[in-house]
């Protein structure tokens, strides 16, 4: 993993899957990959959730790669019919897909002899240059297209296969954040939040209101790449807070 000091590197998240958007899957992996990329200074920019249609991730795979500096896929490298995911991505690039050599030696030594079926199989189906990305968890392997990486959508698979390439991946400067916790309600203090972040346009500040047991408080939330540009406005926040009476 390497980047440089000042380098702001993005990334944008294909979330695969009918199952998703009907709800009977409810996706884990996108508060996962989000909090993993911000720790090692990856900006996740963009995430989409898009159906088993070929053309729709074809679609959204060419047009995000173009957009940022990797991009993620979970879902549809499985043994079923309905697993297309390694097809589309194949047509994306406009290369051919066939069994991997290297895949099906991975799948033939994870299984017992005799066990690799025509279904399994499938999943040493890889796009013609691929790289693969281990498997830590159940052996078939994912695979990297140029900036494009393509995992499991199962949450315990696909974070082991995060943690096989974000040691390949450059990272940037990564994003600080610190809060302030506010026995207010969130009315009395947006209006000089508002001024505060007009005068920091470099600087995200976030306002979330919570009622704990009928009490209205706020979290303010201060984000940067620059540690004394958060010093600066958290001392401004907790200004404002003071100086503000319930």
């Amino acid at each position: 993993m390497s980047g440089q000091q000042n380098e702001i590197v993005t990334a944008a998240f294909i979330v695969i899957g009918d199952e998703v958007l009907s709800g009977r899957t409810k996706d884990k992996n996108i508060g996962f990959l989000a909090d993993y990329m911000t720790n090692v200074g990856i900006d996740l920019a963009e995430v989409r959730i898009v159906p088993d249609i070929e053309d729709r991730i074809v679609e959204a795979v060419n047009e995000l790669r173009a957009k940022y500096t990797y991009v993620f896929t979970s879902g549809g490298i499985g043994p079923t019919h309905d697993d297309i995911t390694a097809d589309s991505i194949a047509k994306a690039f406009g290369v051919s897909i066939d069994i991997d050599p290297r895949a099906r030696q991975i799948l033939e030594d994870y299984y017992p002899n005799g066990e690799v079926t025509e279904a399994r199989l499938r999943m040493a189906r890889i796009p013609s240059g691929a790289g693969l990305i281990a498997n830590p968890v159940s052996g078939a392997p994912g695979f990297v297209m140029e900036n494009v990486h393509v995992m499991a959508g199962v949450p315990k698979i696909m974070q082991a296969m995060v943690d096989e390439i974000v040691p390949t991946l450059k990272t940037g400067q990564k994003m600080l954040s610190r809060h302030v916790d506010a026995d207010l309600p969130e009315s009395r203090i947006a209006a000089a939040l508002g001024d505060l972040q007009s005068a920091h346009p470099d600087v995200m500040i976030g306002s979330y209101p919570k009622n704990d047991d009928g009490r209205f408080t706020t979290q303010i939330v201060v984000r940067s790449r620059d540690p004394q540009q958060i010093d600066t406005v958290i001392a401004a926040v907790e200004q404002i807070v003071s100086n503000t009476k319930i």
